[in-house]
């Protein structure tokens, strides 16, 4: 046996519908569509959610809210994050990706309070909570808000 020899099960393959072969073939004349009417058309095709006339879901369902475009989406990270860096280190943006903290595209980093902090850091982000600042600081270190 070879590459050149081998051959599918007898039956595990169809052959294709042969359409518009005369009436002997059961696919003959219309060619299994039917009489008139759009579907029977050549280069019909139908839209996606079309529902034959009838106005469609997503025309039939209001309109609810908007999107702001101006919106501002900051990367979370927590002061139970931030006690995994070495005593007198400087936290900023490309320290905490390295670390794996900080992920994807973000307009900026707010520090949250959640957790306890008990290291000497440097730490810069765009936004502070007051009791992230208020821990930070009680623990010796500084706090840098950047735009």
């Amino acid at each position: 046996m070879e590459l050149n020899n081998l051959k599918p099960k007898k039956g595990a393959r169809h052959a294709k519908k042969r359409v518009g072969r005369g009436p002997g073939s059961g696919h003959g004349k219309t060619s299994s569509r039917g009489e008139k009417g759009q579907k029977s058309r050549s280069g019909y095709s139908r839209q996606m959610g079309f529902e034959g006339g009838q106005m469609p879901l997503h025309r039939r369902l209001p309109k609810r809210g908007f999107t702001n475009i101006f919106k501002k989406t900051y990367a979370v990270v927590n002061l139970a994050d931030l006690e995994r860096f070495d005593n007198g280190a400087t936290v900023d943006e490309a320290a905490l990706r390295s670390a794996g903290i900080v992920k994807g595209r973000n307009d900026g980093i707010k520090v949250l309070g959640n957790g306890k902090l008990s290291k000497k850091l440097t730490v810069s982000a765009t936004k502070f909570s007051e009791t992230a600042k208020a821990s930070i600081e009680a623990a010796g270190g500084t706090v840098q808000e950047i735009q």
